[in-house]
């Protein structure tokens, strides 16, 4: 006679670190989309709280300390399931999937300090030492491009005369210094340019004194999912529904590392929009063992953004603009598999991939400022962006040591999406590992509890234009929840 491993007490352990599986530092990933409560046996329902306490911190490219960027954040998830029949399951679960929590502070790079001379001198990348030297050499480079400005149009002329007295070599060497001229005044005329944006973005730096770079994403999910099972023993379950999402941002670029941008903002209204949900099972209980493979959707926003600029001010133009954008939230693969090694002890895999690389937000106007730029003018620059996609792994192991109570143990990678990496949210990836336990307070009822600990990735901190203005290194971070699950066949 075979033997029958409990899989009822089994995936009791199993569920008892989910609750911690979370902070996947690759682009804005959050919780993981986790949908183990839709594939739990019979009726249940669970709600948990997790909570991540992150350090991240380093040096500015002038070597000044970063302190701490990383906040805090709590999140909570939710979820009901319930079998119709021994063919049909339906269920309900909201989790916030993407977000970001960072904070500047401190005297680095990243931190509007107020200092004019210091300002003109790192945004015009030398090209100025000080707020007088930048006044002087604009007002010899306009002398400059004035003066090649008028000589090309002399010289112009004289081509043109001595091509109508049909003298045509010496019309065209005219010609030619007339070019090189014309082409000296717009060299003079944008170097003048871009000192005076130097220092227009330095009298930013001043009148945000003590404001710090910032960044606050938020999102939320619920997925409604209808599930049917095939097979002999119906060991084969499809599943899929709607998903409607929630989102919504804050940003604000400040201090001489962001050059021009500096004093820049977005706020993103909330939107809501919908997408799916798509996925396999297959289950064998003798054996304990439980496979899914669940596709999410990517979703379309169209939101709302309204943008600040300062600079442009400086230019004519309007610096406060509101507009319409669209963020597109990645779509993503998690494949999620147990099986029983003994009577009780569970083996355990996650992978998740999210396509990060093809991920961008462009606010409108950031992005039409960006095109003022000769090197950008074609498309512009986005605000955030990701070089790679994300991979994430955890393999766990899971013991029923009494009845009553369960404890679970795993091991974690990640890979990030790219080094160098936005300045937002400068992590690499991490390392992982955590533990949990889960206890039955009744026959159906059960609390657990767990904590995983992060070693994040060393990462070169970047702006759009690719320039690295920071380093990032010897982070950590840790992560605790609690969640209460009820079950009953």
């Amino acid at each position: 006679m075979r033997k029958v491993f409990q899989l009822k007490s089994l995936s009791i352990a199993v569920a008892a670190l989910s609750v911690a599986s979370v902070a996947s530092a690759a682009g804005l990933d959050r919780s993981g989309q986790d949908i183990t409560a839709f594939l739990q046996d019979g009726l249940y329902a669970e709600a948990s709280y997790t909570y991540l306490d992150a350090d991240v911190g380093g040096k500015d490219i002038s070597g000044n300390k970063i302190d701490d960027i990383a906040e805090s954040y709590d999140f909570f998830r939710y979820g009901v399931k319930a079998d119709l029949n021994d063919t049909f399951s339906v269920g309900i679960l909201y989790d916030e999937p993407f977000g970001a929590a960072a904070n500047y502070s401190g005297n680095n790079d990243f931190v509007a300090q107020g200092n004019l001379d210091a300002a003109v001198k790192y945004i015009s990348e030398g090209k100025a030492s000080s707020l007088v030297d930048a006044g002087t050499k604009i007002d010899r480079l306009a002398q400059g491009a004035q003066q090649a400005g008028e000589l090309a149009q002399r010289l112009a002329a004289q081509a043109q005369a001595a091509a109508q007295a049909g003298n045509v070599a010496q019309a065209q060497e005219l010609g030619i210094q007339a070019q090189e001229a014309g082409k000296q005044a717009q060299t003079f005329k944008g170097q003048a340019e871009s000192l005076g944006s130097a220092v227009a973005a330095a009298k930013v730096e001043l009148a945000t004194k003590g404001e710090g770079t910032n960044v606050e994403v938020r999102t939320e999910n619920i997925t409604g999912i209808l599930g049917a099972k095939f097979g002999a023993n119906k060991e084969f379950q499809i599943y899929g529904g709607p998903v409607a999402q929630r989102v919504q941002a804050d940003v604000k670029l400040r201090g001489i590392a962001y050059g021009p941008a500096t004093g820049y903002s977005a706020y993103i209204s909330p939107d809501q929009d919908y997408g799916w949900l798509a996925g396999m099972s297959y289950s064998k209980p003798e054996i304990a063992l439980k496979a899914a493979l669940t596709y999410r959707s990517e979703i379309d926003h169209d939101v709302n953004v309204a943008e600040v600029y300062p600079l442009i001010a400086a230019l004519g133009q309007n610096p406060s603009q509101s507009n319409k954008m669209r963020i597109t939230t990645p779509k993503s693969v998690n494949l999620d598999f147990q099986t029983g090694i003994n009577p009780t002890t569970l083996a355990t895999a996650k992978v998740r991939w999210v396509p990060w690389g093809d991920f961008a937000i462009v606010p409108p106007l950031y992005n039409q400022v960006s095109k003022q730029n000769p090197q950008y003018k074609d498309n512009g620059l986005p605000l955030v962006s990701y070089d790679k996609d994300q991979w994430m792994v955890e393999l766990g192991l899971a013991k029923r040591l009494t009845d009553a109570l369960a404890v679970t143990g795993n091991i974690g990678w990640d890979s990030g999406a790219g080094d160098p990496v936005t300045s937002l949210g400068p992590i690499d990836g991490y390392y992982s590992a955590g533990l949990g336990a889960k206890y039955n307070l009744t026959e159906n009822w059960a609390i657990s509890a767990g904590g995983k600990y992060l070693w994040f990735g060393d990462a070169k901190g970047k702006l759009p234009t690719d320039k690295i203005v920071g380093e990032f290194t010897d982070n950590d971070g840790y992560a605790l929840g609690v969640k209460v699950s009820y079950q009953a066949k």
